[in-house]
């Protein structure tokens, strides 16, 4: 079953041509790029990074990193949208 937000989005291509377009903006920025870059950086140094494991490095509260299940990890957000780390 799909989520109400892709159901929504199915069914109004503006909408989805808008969130789109600021989504391309907001991940190009060079916070977003850095902070790619390090996660990529850390699973390789870890031996994930590409080997089909379904494996992720996930930030920790205390502002560490540890490795679990990509599904889990890009899963996690708290009560009204607001991240919640482990």
């Amino acid at each position: 079953m799909a989520s109400k937000s892709s159901e929504y989005y199915k069914k109004n291509p503006e909408a989805r041509k808008k969130k789109n377009s600021y989504n391309k903006k907001y991940h190009a920025t060079p916070e977003r790029r850095k902070y790619r870059s390090e996660l990529n950086k850390e699973n390789r140094r870890r031996g994930t990074y590409g080997n089909g494991d379904g494996k992720d490095v996930s930030h920790k509260k205390g502002g560490g990193t540890t490795i679990e299940r990509a599904k889990t990890n890009r899963a996690r957000q708290g009560a009204g949208g607001k991240a919640k780390k482990k």
